[in-house]
């Protein structure tokens, strides 16, 4: 029984227990039913952002498409002009054409009419044709028509046994209209040549009003006499001289690599480098152009037996021939460079075999041409526009096979370009026959980076984010966005950079005195190809236009550079990883983000929110973090170095687009820099004793002088109107305070 009573009343109280917890209440109810516990308290917040922002429409589109390309005659009615060697067009409101004959004739014509040529100077009494020879090259003078000057370039008989002399001529036109008996030739400079081919010939004036002059290497196959890697001869070369107010001589330009040399005598061989020089290393120049936007010189240098390549020229750069062709190998003994490799090049397939260089399209016919380089091939017509290959160089895109042997290319007021057949006798224009696209927008409203609501404000999809070390932006305040498109993220590679994946969209925002006035898109198409957009703004701020081809205005007394879309890559190189702002060491810092109000590191932030591909290797206190050079806890050291690791280094380390062996990384020792107690290699701006860096004295420091200067030998050499002072003076403390290169 008294188990049967246990079990009993156990049985009762383990189901009122039961029904209690049920709600139960038996028939009065249970006063002592307990709530349940409290939910666990939600996790810590981790990063400044809660969820990454959802981006559905700031993506970049798939680049530009030129779509067909087509040639037609662009004066049927003009007489053939047999042999021309170079087009030109006058430069004035209502201009003539010019074109240059291979027999010594400077023809000209009405483009309104075209139907006739006028001879404007016959040299055909003088000039020497054999092989290459013959009137080759015509510059105006800067300041024409008030000022009645043409330059021509064209060859002789040379004396005694040299084969052939080139000359470079000023013409004082008696009538600009109609020269005539009283126009008079003042010779500037001869340089003998050693055969009859190679000439170069193509002169022209830059916007530092001085005259270039390209030449060959004097002839013979193979450079026999070994003028490409010979500076103290003319051949092979760049040249620069100024002929404006100097009589019928010329002066030589400060800033020439060998500016300090006496000059080089009738021969050229002087035993001393020529301080004509410009750069070296060229093997035939046929044709090349300034890019006005961009001040960029495009050279086409004809090859030896296998390669045709394009350069950029550069101040005292060394372009490799004859121990390289294009970027090959040629005759490697007693070469030493550096060389600069040519931006592209083709080989000997397909009946190629000569470049004609040509212009950067600045016209607006041919949609998605807009900013590339346009040349073509001598022998098989064939013409092309270069392409950015996403790895900084360019492939080459074939436009159209014309059919015919283009000579020479020439561009009209528009920037529409045109170009000389030789065998034809015909000038013939480049036109749009089908097709084209460009999907970046004209006006930023229509982007998908902005806030619809108002374009000032960035779209909800944009991150925002800012860096240890910025960029000297001529005194103007920065906002930076990075646009990720959905289901993307963003991978770092072994330098610590880091690889955006396409589609990706950085945004920046420039202000002056508070005043919003540019905005760039930095895109990375697609297809992986990088490219930069810019839009300058209205005064109102309610709108900003896309730039193409690059513009300066002056704001508030300043003048400002709004750049050309092809400039772009210029700073944001491969080798830094294009985009130059997101690195670990420089996003390695707090930041208060608008969205949340909270201010946390950044690379926590975003890897809470999974932006990254791969968690971070450690905590951001151990990872590396750059400083700010304002910052005055930093030492002098680490402020300088970043500073030169964020302005210079983009360029200036192995693999940069210089010819200059520098490597300013901020992770690079002082000693491996290739700066330190390291004499210039070749312009020292007349510093004594000249050193890149000079220990203990910034004075003779090239790196201070080219900071404080905004002419030819800037650094940085484009985009800035302002020295940035602060820079300077810190740059000079740093070096002033050195000891030496350890």
């Amino acid at each position: 029984m008294t188990t049967q009573r246990t079990m009993a009343l156990f049985v009762t109280l383990a189901l009122g227990t039961m029904l209690a917890g049920c709600g139960g209440s038996g028939s009065g109810g249970n006063n002592n039913q307990q709530p349940p516990p409290p939910p666990p308290p939600p996790p810590p917040v981790t990063g400044g952002l809660d969820v990454r922002p959802d981006n559905v429409s700031c993506v970049a589109p798939a680049r530009a498409a030129v779509g067909t390309v087509g040639v037609e005659d662009a004066f049927p009615g003009l007489p053939r002009i047999s042999a021309p060697t170079k087009l030109l067009v006058e430069p004035v409101a209502d201009p003539r054409w010019f074109v240059l004959r291979k027999s010594g004739q400077l023809v000209v014509f009405d483009p309104d009419t075209a139907t006739s040529l006028s001879t404007f100077i016959d040299l055909s009494g003088r000039v020497r044709t054999n092989s290459e020879g013959g009137l080759l090259g015509m510059a105006f003078h800067p300041d024409y028509p008030g000022v009645p000057e043409v330059f021509l370039y064209y060859t002789i008989d040379g004396p005694g046994s040299v084969s052939m002399r080139s000359v470079i001529s000023r013409f004082i036109l008696d009538d600009v209209a109609a020269p005539g008996a009283g126009t008079v030739e003042e010779i500037i400079i001869e340089i003998d040549q050693f055969a009859d081919n190679h000439n170069g010939g193509d002169i022209a004036f830059g916007a530092d009003r001085l005259l270039y002059i390209g030449l060959g290497d004097g002839g013979g196959g193979g450079d026999p006499n070994e003028t490409g890697q010979d500076t103290t001869n003319l051949l092979g070369s760049m040249l620069r001289i100024d002929v404006i107010g100097t009589g019928a001589g010329y002066d030589i330009p400060g800033s020439n690599p060998f500016a300090a040399q006496p000059r080089c005598g009738p021969t050229r061989i002087n035993g001393n480098d020529c301080p004509e020089i410009y750069a070296w290393g060229l093997r035939n120049p046929w044709r090349w152009s300034f890019d006005p936007p961009t001040g960029d010189l495009w050279l086409g240098d004809v090859g030896q037996g296998s390669w045709e390549e394009i350069d950029l020229i550069e101040l005292g750069g060394n372009y490799g021939w004859d121990c390289r062709e294009g970027a090959h190998d040629f005759e490697t003994s007693g070469c030493s460079g550096p060389f600069i490799d040519p931006v592209a090049e083709y080989n000997h397939g397909n009946g190629d075999v000569s470049i004609t260089g040509g212009y950067v399209y600045r016209g607006a016919s041919i949609v998605g041409l807009q900013g590339r380089y346009v040349f073509g091939d001598f022998a098989s017509g064939r013409i092309w526009a270069l392409q950015p290959d996403g790895g900084g160089g360019y492939a080459t895109e074939e436009l159209v096979s014309s059919g015919t042997n283009p000579s020479s290319f020439g561009v009209d007021q528009d920037g529409e370009i045109y170009f000389t057949d030789y065998g034809g006798g015909r000038i013939l224009r480049l036109v749009q026959t089908g097709g084209g696209a460009d999907l970046v927008p004209e006006q930023l409203s229509a982007s998908g980076c902005v806030d619809p609501g108002d374009i000032t404000q960035p779209y909800s999809g944009l991150v925002p984010y800012a860096i240890n070390a910025p960029f000297w932006s001529d005194g103007a305040q920065k906002d930076r966005y990075i646009g990720l498109p959905n289901g993307t993220t963003i991978s770092i590679d072994a330098l610590d950079d880091w690889v955006f994946p396409p589609g990706t969209v950085i945004v920046k925002n420039f202000r002056l005195a508070g005043r919003l006035i540019e905005t760039r898109h930095l895109m990375r198409h697609p297809d992986g190809v990088w490219a930069g957009y810019t839009y300058e703004w209205n005064a109102a701020e309610t709108e900003a236009t896309r730039v193409r081809n690059g513009k300066v205005v002056n704001i508030d007394g300043q003048d400002w550079i709004y750049p050309d879309e092809a400039e772009c890559l210029r700073c944001h190189t491969a080798v830094a990883g294009v985009a130059l702002g997101p690195e670990t060491a420089q996003m390695n810092r707090d930041f208060t983000y608008p969205q949340t109000g909270r201010s946390d590191n950044q690379l926590v932030t975003y890897d809470a929110v999974s932006m990254f591909a791969s968690p971070l290797p450690a905590d951001p206190a151990t990872l590396p973090a750059m400083p700010d050079p304002a910052d005055g806890n930093a030492s002098l050291d680490e402020r300088a170095r970043a500073y030169l690791h964020t302005n210079c280094a983009q360029c200036h380390q192995p693999g940069g687009p210089t010819p200059v062996n520098l490597d300013l990384r901020y992770t690079t020792a002082l000693a491996n820099t290739n700066a330190c107690d390291v004499a210039p290699t070749s312009d020292d701006l007349g510093i004594n004793m000249a050193r890149i860096i000079a220990p203990g004295d910034a004075a003779r420091s090239l790196l201070v002088a080219r900071m404080g200067l905004r002419d030819v030998n800037a650094m940085p050499p484009l985009g800035s109107t302002v020295v940035d002072a602060a820079g300077v003076m810190l740059v000079t403390d740093w070096i002033n305070a050195l000891a030496n290169c350890n």
